[in-house]
């Protein structure tokens, strides 16, 4: 019997066409995930670089958010109905064009409406990152894809803010998105050499759902708007009042559409099953409360405590390696997770850390948050860990897909609305804090908010400064401790009731919608996922 062996070089091209695929999906899953924390560390620095409000500064967060949230419901059918690589490709080529107009901004407006077009290109890399895994790979192969995507997934978290604050403070915070372009360039040769190519589904039945996509993006967005405009306009003003008519409107068009779809961007029977409802709370709520507040304590250690953007990162990593190591390794130490048990713990401790972080006074300084910081991310860790086993584990094999999208489109969704909602709480809280202390307080606490705490002390003469510095810091630690003590009570109620809409009981019947073509490689996701851990 003869035995064939390769020599080096050929040896290093087998290895490159067996996991050459994988290194281009997570390096594209690898850019997406960081460009969410590196802006995070960036803020005050394109505040003052561009002259943005609180409001602004939201969008740009959110509208990345909102975009990946919106386009997750039809990303997944494009793919299917026009090939996965095709689709994958086509997200890298539209989030590299949109990093280049990010970096090249002039105005605010031009970087909210980049980070838009960015967030389109990101749906549309992370819709088809497991599904091309799952039909490239079997076997023990499988598994060890799933468990590098995973590694590559988490640690993008944690490096996300010391990239950002390196990149802020030794260049500029520009090169937060210039970045992107060599990374997507180097992921796009490989895609098109590495990964072949999938073929279409050839279904004339399936379209994708315009009007459905258009109305969800309308009300989801238009929510985020109205939450943004009221701490500035006032809940009763007409600038807040039409937004959130509209938006409220345009989601009860979009569950009549979605009920009578035979093809629906979100199957509605699911939340029928109260676990699936359980899954969907438990992402949306840990990621808003927990991740809502980050802009607004990277606001705080930058413009108040005077920290550099690096040092900044190295306050935020104590969470996201926290989060990041749980997400990984807990799979290992704890075989067979109760995902019902996993979620309300790690939702318990995730508000209890956020809730350290709600006792700051005006003399503390940074290391006052470090402990509640690794807490929750203890916490997110263990939420990132078992909430998706908790969703897919709901429902019928056949709907795996649909719950997959859902979730992913949830986890956006938390995050946007909690980092709108807590900024206008945040200015409320600061402009009570700010009563009886300076001379407008609405307007001082708008510019406190958004990272302006210089530009105010620069408006008084040198020898008052002192006494403003200590009421801005009090103020500013005042809206801070709001929004943390909020947070931990909205994520320690949603844990209580995760609890009890998962306690033992049949699911209720459903008849699902016709199958979805991407149910197979979901549900082998799912179990190779679960094989890794």
């Amino acid at each position: 019997m003869v035995v064939k062996s390769f020599s080096p070089p050929r040896r290093k091209l087998f290895r490159m066409r067996i996991w050459g695929p994988l290194a281009a999906i997570c390096l594209g899953t690898f850019i997406l995930l960081v460009d969410v924390t590196t802006v995070l560390v960036a803020l005050p620095a394109i505040s003052d670089s561009l002259g943005s409000s609180l409001s602004q500064l939201q969008w740009v967060a959110d509208g990345y958010a909102l975009a990946v949230a919106a386009a997750l419901l039809a990303a997944g059918m494009l793919a299917d109905l026009h090939g996965r690589r095709r689709m994958y490709a086509g997200g890298l080529i539209v989030f590299a064009l949109a990093s280049i107009a990010c970096a090249l901004s002039p105005s605010i407006g031009v970087l909210i409406a980049a980070r838009v077009v960015q967030g389109l290109g990101a749906a549309a890399m992370f819709t088809t990152t497991l599904s091309l895994i799952s039909t490239l790979y079997s076997g023990r192969r499988l598994g060890l894809a799933f468990g590098a995507w995973a590694a590559v997934a988490a640690s993008a978290s944690a490096l996300g803010p010391i990239l950002g604050g390196l990149l802020t403070q030794a260049l500029d915070w520009r090169w937060i998105f210039y970045v992107n372009v060599p990374v997507t360039a180097l992921a796009l040769t490989m895609t098109f050499r590495y990964i072949p190519r999938s073929t279409p589904t050839r279904d004339a039945s399936r379209r994708l759902d315009v009007p459905g996509l258009l109305l969800f993006a309308l009300g989801a967005g238009g929510f985020v708007y109205a939450l943004t405009q009221a701490h500035a306009q006032g809940w009763t003003s007409p600038r807040t009042l039409a937004p959130l008519g509209s938006a409220a409107a345009a989601l009860v068009l979009f569950v009549r559409t979605q009920r009578r779809s035979t093809h629906p961007l979100l199957d509605l029977s699911l939340f029928r099953r109260p676990a699936f409802t359980a899954a969907m709370l438990t992402i949306a709520v840990g990621e808003g409360a927990v991740y809502g507040i980050l802009p607004y304590t990277s606001l705080w250690l930058q413009s108040v405590q005077h920290l550099s953007p690096i040092g900044t990162g190295l306050v935020v990593l104590p969470h996201a390696a926290a989060a990041a190591l749980v997400a990984v390794v807990s799979g290992r130490l704890i075989p067979k997770p109760s995902p019902r048990l996993g979620s309300c713990l790690g939702l318990g401790l995730a508000g209890l850390g956020v809730g350290a972080l709600g006792f700051l006074g005006p003399e503390s300084d940074w290391p006052a948050l470090v402990g509640g910081l690794a807490l929750s991310g203890v916490g997110m860790g263990l939420i990132f860990q078992v909430a998706a086993s908790l969703a897919l584990g709901s429902v019928p094999g056949e709907r795996a897909g649909m719950a997959s999208g859902a979730y992913s489109t949830f986890e956006q969704l938390g995050y946007a609305f909690g980092v709108a909602a807590f900024g206008t709480l945040a200015v409320s809280a600061m402009t009570d804090a700010l009563h009886g202390e300076v001379a407008d307080p609405g307007s001082t606490a708008q510019t406190l908010s958004g990272g302006g705490a210089d530009t105010l002390l620069a408006t008084v003469p040198s020898s008052h400064r002192p006494v403003l510095e200590h009421t801005l810091r009090a103020a500013f630690a005042t809206g801070h401790n709001t929004l943390a003590l909020t947070a931990a009570a909205a994520t320690l109620a949603c844990a209580a009731l995760v609890l009890w809409l998962t306690r033992t009981g049949p699911p209720p019947p459903s008849t699902p919608p016709a199958p979805d073509p991407d149910t197979r490689s979901a549900t082998a996701a799912a179990a190779a996922a679960a094989a890794a851990e």
